[in-house]
């Protein structure tokens, strides 16, 4: 035996990501991994069996953070990788000049390593509402290691 220590490093392998789910139960409106990207299914149809095979799934969904269609068909019998989607909500404290905004957690913390969103409404909605002095509360989306600000809203106060 040797004394000398082992030291290993500890990496996410990413499997926590997602669940395994059979293709047959995913319906339109669930989530779906298509070519490692989290989706959200618009819609599914479903192909009877060939003379020698399964029933397969065609699904048809839209990425849930750039908003690319992805199409995949998988046998029906088969799992498919369903990622764990979180929606959080965050007040907004400040928006930086480089994009970034700097938002309030309910442990009373600070997040600051969100950009603005792509989505111009989105962007002009919340920077409309920082400036009139509103609380403004934005919801984020996180699933696989990513995160957005999906959806703004504007609760009272003002100047």
């Amino acid at each position: 035996m040797s004394d000398e220590e082992h030291h290993f490093e500890s990496s996410d392998s990413g499997a926590s990501k997602t669940y395994p789910q059979q293709a047959g139960n995913i319906r339109k409106g669930g989530h779906i991994v298509i070519k490692g990207r989290p989706c959200k299914v618009v819609e599914v149809s479903t192909s009877k069996t060939g003379k020698h095979g399964h029933a397969k799934c065609h699904f048809v969904a839209i990425d849930i953070f750039n908003g690319k269609k992805l199409e995949d068909i998988v046998p029906s019998s088969h799992n498919c990788d369903v990622p764990h989607v979180n929606r959080v909500d965050y007040q907004l404290i400040d928006i930086t000049e480089d994009g970034f905004v700097s938002l309030l957690t309910d442990s009373g913390g600070t997040k600051d390593d969100l950009k603005l969103p792509n989505d111009d409404a989105l962007t002009t909605q919340m920077r409309s509402g920082f400036e009139e002095g509103k609380d403004v509360v934005v919801s984020v989306m996180s699933a696989m290691g990513e995160e957005q600000i999906c959806a703004v809203k504007e609760v009272g106060g003002g100047k």
